[in-house]
């Protein structure tokens, strides 16, 4: 089964600096029937005005992803991490026990474009700790892309569940398909382009959720970046 996840049904929450969009409640944004799917529990797609950003809060017991798609984020946290996030690099923060951080954009002249994404951990209240990883475009293949996953494996990110997350960069016309193993189920999204997945037509934004299902057929209509998770 296949159900589509509509760019203009998602939740909104909009500031003078920030225009957020909520594939799952988030916020102000409530909705019973969109509380996540499987581990993956917040998938926002997010732009901040230049100089702007997420002042300093606190997070726990969450996997959280950012994947920068146009500009800079830069952060920090109470660890004394520090950063700048571009396009290419996956980061994964944990913030198991507890962890203070905050997130801006780091230029003061071009907007910050990004994706930000919560998974429920397997264990509670391990010890907070960030990973980032650049990808460059010659990294990617035909197909998809392991970049994350619960082992770190091939240079991989490390994510504490049970789920591998992949990207592919594909171009018009490209055909993809991906087998999921028995038990599992996937949520794809469109981070840019457009494609035809099993006969439905995903814009950029789009999203799916996918169980039930032993493999997806994905074709390009235009040059295509999407995001993959493949969990149990």
């Amino acid at each position: 089964m296949i159900k589509i996840h509509d760019r203009d049904l998602r939740g909104k929450t909009q500031m003078g600096w920030l225009d957020s969009y909520h594939a799952y409640s988030f916020g102000h944004f409530r909705d019973p029937e969109r509380m996540g799917f499987k581990s993956l529990r917040v998938f926002n797609d997010d732009r901040v005005i230049p100089g702007a950003g997420f002042d300093t809060h606190g997070h726990a017991n969450m996997e959280i992803i950012s994947y920068v798609l146009d500009g800079a984020l830069a952060h920090k946290d109470s660890t004394g991490e520090k950063g700048i996030i571009r396009p290419g690099d996956i980061q994964r923060m944990s913030s198991g026990s507890g962890i203070e951080h905050s997130e801006f954009n780091a230029s003061q002249d071009d907007p910050v474009h990004f994706l930000q994404i919560w998974i429920l951990p397997e264990e509670k209240d391990i010890d907070p700790g960030y990973e980032q990883k650049n990808f460059e475009s010659d990294d990617y293949g035909s197909g998809f892309k392991l970049v994350g996953d619960r082992y770190g494996s091939d240079g991989a990110i490390t994510i504490h569940q049970d789920i591998k997350m992949l990207v592919a960069h594909s171009k018009a016309d490209e055909n993809i398909s991906y087998p999921f193993d028995q038990g599992r189920g996937g949520y794809l999204h469109v981070a840019r382009g457009q494609i035809i997945l099993n006969s439905e037509t995903l814009k950029e934004g789009d999203a799916a959720e996918i169980s039930d299902t032993d493999v997806i057929n994905i074709t390009s209509s235009v040059d295509s970046e999407l995001i993959l998770f493949d969990m149990a």
